[in-house]
């Protein structure tokens, strides 16, 4: 089972979490509603490269990256959609697209927007297209020390 690593890091820190299973789903939205997940707690995971350097951009299901105004929000030079075949050996663990947004056990870096932060809980990809993980926000923002920008 893929992100099994995740798991155990939840596990470890003692965080609570809950794991939900659904039927094979692609894009964030879609997982959402397979999931029964208010949109806005959903967050996708979208891999950027800021000025050659792969980040993690996190953001509810429904938005999309604005990437200038994440290009300003991070006071960087470059900003750009990763392509698939430049980073999908970052996630060894993972499925294609599927990326949960804890940088830190991938040693990237992590941009979350304003509006999923504001949530109390939130809900991402386990590592593959058939589960989610939904825990508190605050033990997310614990464990990952994201940067909160406008994107």
């Amino acid at each position: 089972m893929p992100m099994t690593r995740l798991k155990e890091f939840l596990n470890r820190n003692g965080v609570p979490h809950q794991v939900i299973p659904h039927p094979l789903a692609f894009t964030a939205t879609s997982v959402a509603g397979a999931a029964h997940i208010p949109g806005r707690e959903m967050a996708k995971t979208v891999v950027i490269d800021l000025d050659g350097q792969h980040v993690l951009a996190v953001l509810p299901a429904h938005r999309k990256v604005d990437l200038e105004r994440l290009r300003k929000s991070t006071d960087s030079y470059y900003a750009d959609l990763a392509q698939e075949w430049e980073f999908v050996r970052e996630f060894p663990d993972c499925e294609p697209g599927a990326m949960p947004p804890f940088g830190n056990l991938f040693g990237l870096p992590v941009y979350v927007e304003a509006h999923l932060a504001a949530d109390a809980e939130i809900a991402f990809n386990a590592g593959n297209h058939t589960e989610v993980v939904r825990m508190a926000y605050k033990d997310f923002e614990r464990l990952v020390q994201p940067t909160v920008v406008e994107m």
